[in-house]
């Protein structure tokens, strides 16, 4: 049966892009977003805001280091990917997205289509 690994998100940037090489000379960004969801209930508004971590590698990497800052506007299309880590002699795992396409939705608009760099993302793993 087939699978999908596919995520669509909206979101204002938390941080500024920070960017770093791999010890094989990859580059990749590093950058959280905060998507928030808003529903109505007993006639009041609630909200609840889900902080998401993104990598960005190769040129989506660097488009997003030069032109994200804390607070942007972005649409970002890409992958759930989980990873792990060690502390303290306990294993522990986050998940983040890798993004796969991005959108600035902050500007004005242009007839530039999204940044896509799927074909890729598949090469980036650290």
């Amino acid at each position: 049966m087939p699978a999908l690994n596919r995520v669509q998100l909206i979101g204002y940037l938390g941080r500024d892009p920070e960017s770093k090489y791999t010890p094989t000379g990859k580059k990749v960004a590093h950058f959280s977003i905060a998507v928030t969801n808003r529903w109505k209930s007993g006639g009041e508004t609630k909200e609840y805001t889900e902080w998401v971590n993104v990598e960005a590698w190769g040129r989506l990497g660097e488009i997003c280091q030069e032109y994200l800052k804390k607070g942007s506007l972005v649409y970002l299309e890409g992958r759930l990917k989980t990873d792990k880590y060690e502390d303290k002699g306990e294993t522990k795992y986050y998940t983040k997205v890798v993004a796969l396409a991005m959108q600035m939705l902050d500007r004005k608009p242009s007839d530039e289509p999204m940044l896509t760099v799927e074909e890729e993302a598949a090469d980036y793993e650290v």
